[in-house]
């Protein structure tokens, strides 16, 4: 796997890299990640910038403002967002533009093939995408919550075939590199187990939201949709020239040989879950029907069309799906208590969960 044969890569970058001091974005270290883009770009490469950083870039605007303070952090991402949308701007030669977004847009999916739509055509025009969370606006009901998890969901709405997650580390240690002089780099991973999450701490960083693990999540959606993805070090320009000479600066995580189909990833990755489906499967498979008689109990409120977790007995997640039907009526089938037969009721309402709507949730091996 190598960046040479890359086509159209995502990179994302953090708080610590835009404003290391939270005193407004410096130059120092965004220099070489701009150079990076406009090197790649001259090399046919279509590339999309997922920037995070608009609170630590705009926090000096404020005279001792309290964080825990929900509004004051959003006016601070309003103000901040101006400032790192020009510091970006600035670096480069070539048309930019602004998408902010908020996961209700990504896991709507009217609203999310129109973010596609929207992301085909600036690149189709030369134009370089520069996505931030809608921090100003959104809730935390609505937000993605960190920028590693947004970064790989653009790279799968933009049919990217390679993701860049900027850190503050060379890549993935077997044990955290700051505490431990001992870690060892792990320069390839094939397979996300429950053993590599493991091996993730908390957040290094003091700026930043997002640790080695919300990375982790991210490389798993990725490359599960086909995508190869790096993480490297931000802080050390060297990285960047190993990329562009198609060499390895930090540890790769190789894409799935079978990736899965747009849909079946949209609903596994991105989609939200408004209610759970509880069943005695074991488990489930792609392309399988769900009828009413194989439903246990419905839990939470949903409307036909949204998002459910099928989930077994024991708790186990199997499935995410499109429920053909809301949460009022499955309640009504499954408490039934006047004698009405399932199997007819079946034949008159058909499916709940139709052979196409339904993606199996994989279980992460020890």
């Amino acid at each position: 796997m190598s960046l040479t044969n890359t086509k159209r890569l995502v990179i994302k970058v953090g708080s610590a890299l835009i404003a290391p001091q939270q005193d407004g974005c410096k130059a120092r270290y965004l220099l070489n990640i701009a150079q990076f883009i406009v090197r790649a770009r001259a090399q046919g490469v279509e590339v999309l910038l997922v920037s995070s950083g608009s609170v630590a870039a705009g926090a000096h605007h404020f005279k001792n403002p309290d964080r825990s303070n929900i509004a004051i952090k959003k006016a601070m991402a309003a103000a901040g967002q101006m400032e790192m949308m020009s510091t970006w701007d600035r670096f480069f030669d070539f048309p930019s533009a602004q998408l902010l977004m908020t996961h209700a847009d990504l896991r709507d999916k009217e609203r999310y093939e129109s973010i596609r739509q929207t992301l085909f055509s600036l690149l189709d025009e030369g134009i370089l995408p520069i996505i931030n969370e809608n921090d100003a606006v959104t809730t935390e009901h609505l937000k993605v919550g960190d920028n590693d998890n947004l970064s790989a969901m653009v790279a799968a709405a933009a049919d990217a075939d390679t993701l860049i997650i900027c850190s503050d580390v060379d890549g993935l240690y077997d044990q955290n590199p700051k505490t431990n002089p001992d870690a060892k780099l792990i320069k390839e991973v094939n397979t996300i187990t429950t053993a590599i999450y493991d091996m993730t701490g908390g957040p290094n960083s003091a700026v930043g939201t997002g640790g080695m693990r919300t990375k982790l999540e991210a490389a798993e959606k990725a490359t599960s949709h086909g995508i190869a993805t790096y993480i490297i070090n931000g802080f050390d320009e060297s990285t960047f020239n190993a990329l562009l000479d198609g060499d390895n600066p930090g540890t790769l995580f190789t894409p799935f040989k079978n990736p899965m189909e747009e849909a079946q990833h949209w609903m596994t990755h991105t989609a939200a879950e408004h209610g759970e489906l509880v069943v005695e499967s074991e488990g489930l498979q792609n392309s399988e029907e769900l009828n009413c008689e194989e439903i246990l109990s419905v839990e939470g409120e949903f409307s036909a069309g949204e998002t459910v977790l099928i989930k077994n007995t024991k708790g186990e997640r199997l499935a995410k799906a499109s429920s053909n039907y809301s949460s009022c009526l499955l309640n009504f089938i499954t408490q039934n208590t006047d004698g009405i037969n399932t199997s007819q009721m079946q034949n008159s309402i058909g499916p709940i969960i139709s052979k196409n709507d339904i993606a199996v949730l994989e279980r992460k091996q020890s």
